[in-house]
């Protein structure tokens, strides 16, 4: 991330929006269960409020400084910071009820590492388990908000082949003014 994603990233209107607009529509219609990971935590802008929300969360920050950070913050709650890449996940098979991303994916350097992490994310999963994205489109103002910065988009109308290509099912894209969001479902094991 470059300074200004940094600084807009842990200013208070960030958190704000974060818990009152982007987390309550990402998870409507959705249960998270009772462990949730959240990918590319950052600076934690979500990571209080899914505490709330579930009964233990895991945050995966690949950024070492962010995870020590956050991990100092939210240390003695149900939630634990722990540096690691989205796309080797250091976890089991089947490790967690839900997992969440807010403004990562577009973090990751290509295509392939985005696709090796909704791989890993339907890998960590459980069955049933649902799996919750909340990302930006292509567009100057946001590849001008990205500069000295990773900005590879995710293109809304791939995602629905790119996730049911990693094994997901029943994915949903709903795009609203200033982003999108994506839900897909970790098949229920027969």
């Amino acid at each position: 991330m470059n300074r200004y994603e940094t600084w807009f990233c842990g200013t208070r209107l960030w958190r704000w929006v974060t818990r009152r607009q982007v987390l309550p529509w990402m998870l409507q219609g959705s249960e998270l269960g009772d462990h949730v990971l959240e990918l590319g935590a950052g600076p934690g802008a979500a990571t209080e409020e899914l505490g709330r929300l579930a009964s233990r969360v895991t945050s995966l920050e690949c950024d070492h400084a962010f995870a020590a950070k956050l991990g100092a913050r939210i240390n003695g709650s149900n939630a634990a910071a722990i540096q690691g890449d989205a796309a080797a996940l250091p976890f089991a098979d089947g490790t967690f009820s839900s997992a969440i991303a807010i403004l990562m994916l577009h973090h990751l350097r290509s295509n392939e590492l985005q696709d090796r992490a909704f791989a890993e994310a339907w890998r960590v999963l459980r069955p049933g388990g649902v799996f919750l994205a909340f990302e930006i489109q292509d567009g100057w103002l946001h590849r001008l908000g990205h500069i000295r910065s990773t900005f590879v988009p995710v293109a809304p109308a791939t995602a629905f082949a790119r996730l049911t290509a990693a094994g997901f099912s029943k994915v949903t894209v709903d795009i609203q003014r200033g982003g999108y969001r994506i839900r897909a479902l970790r098949a229920r094991e027969n």
